[in-house]
């Protein structure tokens, strides 16, 4: 202290100076890398917090699998449970098919893509074995099947129909001579040889027109 009170006034500032100079490269140097690592630490933690990255967000985004729809289907044929069935737009055939109670024993399964993917508004036909499906199986009904008149086809035409054979074919015939016009399809039943079962196979590919 004695040292210092020698000084001068001048040599006293200068010294205060050159201390606080000293002090404050003393506390860059050691507190300042820790400071910048400090930063980079947070840096690196908000761009993992806004940008996860793969097993983040967008891995999220992509992990997540969309809802199907869900569709109309109308099961027709040799099946046991005929009808309309809601299904998922992912289902093939043979889940609707198995929503309808599987096949009957005469069923002709070669003719059905099983593995074929439904769409909405499908109709999908199942034939007995020896016939041949006269429905598409994909698509509406009424924009894809031509419906065939029962008042107006000739034998060949009529033969065309499931389980209408040559000697039906020729008993429609012979009803519209003897009775005149069928007035619904439903009349077809009128004939010997056409039930109820041989009806639910055509009602929804004739029309009296």
């Amino acid at each position: 202290m004695k040292y210092i009170q020698r000084f001068t006034v001048r040599e006293k500032i200068l010294l205060a100076f050159v201390l606080l100079g000293l002090g404050a490269w003393l506390f860059y140097y050691f507190e300042s890398p820790k400071a910048v690592e400090e930063e980079t630490v947070f840096s690196v933690q908000d761009s993992n917090q806004h940008n996860p990255g793969e097993n983040g967000d967008v891995a999220n985004e992509k992990g997540v699998a969309e809802e199907p729809e869900i569709i109309m289907v109308d099961v027709k044929g040799a099946v046991i449970n005929p009808g309309v069935y809601e299904m998922e737009s992912l289902s093939r055939i043979k889940d609707v098919i198995t929503r309808a109670g599987g096949f009957v024993k005469d069923a002709d399964q070669t003719q059905l893509n099983l593995a074929g993917k439904v769409a909405d508004e499908m109709v999908i036909y199942v034939p007995v074995i020896g016939e041949i499906s006269k429905i598409p199986q994909t698509g509406n009904l009424s924009e894809e099947t031509k419906l065939i008149s029962i008042n107006t086809a000739d034998l060949n035409e009529l033969q065309e129909l499931p389980g209408i054979g040559p000697s039906k074919a020729e008993a429609i015939i012979q009803y519209r001579e003897e009775n005149g016009a069928f007035k619904a399809i439903e009349d077809l039943q009128n004939i010997s040889g056409i039930g109820e079962k041989t009806f639910e196979k055509l009602k929804d590919l004739i029309s009296i027109q």
